[in-house]
């Protein structure tokens, strides 16, 4: 999701939840997205993962934005639309891990802890390296490549 303020163009990115990600923000944040099925249609699944992980609704016309494989070896497909959201308000779709790994307990965490707004050049410095390629799609995408 992107909107266009007075200012600038800025672009939602949100934090995972969960202990592994608890301390790292630089690099660590990332655009809504899941898993998707095999046949399954990759932009429905796409605005069915945006709104399990911000609660907000992804309607809109939506810009293609290809694909990009992660450092893992994920092969993420996205797409841009523009809109707002309460980005403080958002809520994240939970999951249950072994925690502390070999402790027998299960915990419960949310799959997003928090989401922003963030300006290109902050939004660069603040995501996954494997996915600043679609930020720099988006940003040619609406003339706004540096």
């Amino acid at each position: 999701m992107f909107r266009r303020g007075a200012a600038q163009v800025e672009v939602l990115l949100v934090h995972p939840g969960g202990p592994f990600w608890k301390n790292k923000d630089a690099g660590a944040w990332s655009l809504p997205k899941g898993e998707y099925a095999e046949g399954e249609d990759a932009l429905a699944a796409a605005r069915r993962e945006f709104e399990e992980e911000t609660g907000a609704r992804a309607e809109g016309n939506f810009v293609p934005l290809g694909e990009i494989r992660q450092a893992g070896g994920k092969l993420v497909t996205a797409w841009a639309f523009e809109g707002d959201c309460d980005a403080q308000g958002i809520q994240s779709n939970r999951f249950s891990m072994e925690w502390p790994k070999g402790s027998g307990r299960m915990q419960d965490f949310p799959e997003v802890d928090r989401a922003g707004w963030f300006g290109f050049r902050e939004a660069r410095e603040r995501i996954l390296k494997s996915q600043a390629g679609f930020l720099e799609r988006l940003e040619v995408h609406l003339g706004q490549a540096e």
